[in-house]
């Protein structure tokens, strides 16, 4: 892997992480489905446009428009939009530690109904995340966490999971910045039927809400989704979902720094025993290196 891809993975990772607490902030003054399906509309239509100013069409390939459309209705509509709807409850660095479990669910996935052979070492890694895990839900369990949030965080990252293997169609076929926009579009369409439907619309324009709003709005919602699309393209699913392993430190420290969350010590046991558990997994996953030749 070389520099420029570490670099992207970074920066992916520190992004996406950061989502949880603009979102924790802007559910505190607007509607969460409402807000949500506002950034992705914004986010939307500027990716799009610049997309056509880079000289990308609209067209795309059959396998290129079904996967968008799914990562838009599973991700974006599923997957952020029960996240929002559960930040009014629930912490954001709770949400952020149940989103990292993402990369354990996909091994699962790639193991169980893709045939993918796992190492020991993953095993390994799977098993320890599992255990993280529970440790981190019975704490908050204990301590009082909204069980009902806890539900959508969780049903929220079994849909991202399933949008992560569904994406792979997606990046093939270049148009990386038209693909990101409309995708996002799927998802404004889905939660603004969704907000109609299910809740009282209300935005309280306070100076946190508009600065979380354009935070989320460029950074999370368009320059991470892009990063994303081409590090896969770059280099490949497996090696990307690595840099999942920071979430759950960088959730927790940007919560902690931002809004003032603290976590107790099994929280933060858990936090690393999981961050180690995804490592490991990822690890365990990646090709083994061919000697060179002589």
């Amino acid at each position: 892997m070389d520099l420029r891809s570490v670099l992207m993975g970074l920066a992916f990772a520190f992004m996406w992480s950061s989502a949880f607490t603009s979102a924790r902030i802007i559910v505190a003054d607007a509607s969460p489905l409402f807000s949500l399906a506002m950034r992705f509309l914004l986010s939307g239509i500027i990716g799009i446009a610049i997309a056509r100013m880079m000289g990308q069409p609209f067209r795309l390939t059959p396998k290129q428009w079904y996967a968008t459309i799914l990562f838009g209705v599973c991700q974006n509509a599923l997957y952020l939009g029960l996240n929002f709807v559960a930040m009014q409850t629930v912490q954001a660095s709770v949400a952020a530690i149940i989103a990292s479990a993402m990369p354990l669910l996909l091994a699962i996935a790639s193991w169980l109904l893709l045939g993918e052979r796992m190492r020991p070492l993953g095993i390994f890694g799977l098993f320890a995340g599992i255990v993280g895990v529970a440790l981190i839900m019975g704490s908050r369990i204990t301590a009082g966490v909204d069980l009902y949030g806890l539900m959508l965080c969780t049903i929220g990252v079994l849909a991202l999971t399933f949008a992560t293997l569904a994406v792979r169609g997606a990046t093939s076929g270049g148009n990386f910045m038209m693909v990101v926009g409309l995708q996002m579009l799927v998802g404004a369409v889905c939660l603004l039927v969704a907000s109609v439907a299910f809740e009282t619309i209300h935005v309280n324009f306070s100076t946190p809400l508009i600065l979380a709003f354009s935070y989320t709005t460029l950074v999370p919602g368009l320059a991470a989704t892009l990063i994303w699309f081409m590090l896969l393209d770059r280099i490949g699913p497996v090696r990307a979902a690595t840099f999942h392993f920071l979430n759950p430190v960088f959730g927790v420290a940007i919560a902690s720094a931002l809004l003032g969350e603290t976590l107790g010590p099994l929280d933060l046991v858990g936090v690393l025993i999981v961050t180690l558990a995804i490592f490991a997994v990822q690890v365990s996953r990646q090709p083994p290196r061919r000697p060179p030749a002589s």
